[in-house]
């Protein structure tokens, strides 16, 4: 089974380009490591179709982001002729893993409430 879960925040803004009709968004996720002080790993993203679309218009550096997909390995030859080694998650699933702080506004007690 190639199953990954990762909890982590992003490293910059997905970078997000069209592959024909399909749109494919990247980032990379530093996700720590458990009982490790200030010590992480950077996994590289792939999101796909609505996915990718999601991540365009939602998620931002810094962001705390739990995904799930599997793990894809490759391999290419880059401009010097070395071959290149890649490992990526293809993800299924993104959700956000924090929520912003709601600020709530006090209701000034000299007003009328629209509602009883």
């Amino acid at each position: 089974m190639n199953k990954v879960v990762l909890m982590g925040r992003l490293t910059k803004d997905p970078e997000t380009r069209q592959a024909g009709e399909t749109s494919v968004a990247r980032y990379t996720l530093a996700v720590d490591r458990r009982g490790k002080k200030d010590e992480a790993d950077f996994i590289s993203c792939v999101a796909f179709g609505k996915g990718a679309e999601f991540a365009e218009k939602w998620l931002k550096k810094g962001m705390k982001v739990c995904v799930d997909g599997r793990i894809q390995t490759g391999s290419y030859t880059n401009k010097d002729g070395v071959k290149v080694y890649t490992t990526d998650v293809i993800l299924d699933n993104q959700e956000f893993a924090e929520s912003k702080k709601a600020e709530f506004q006090p209701v000034p007690e000299d007003e009328e409430l629209p509602f009883t």
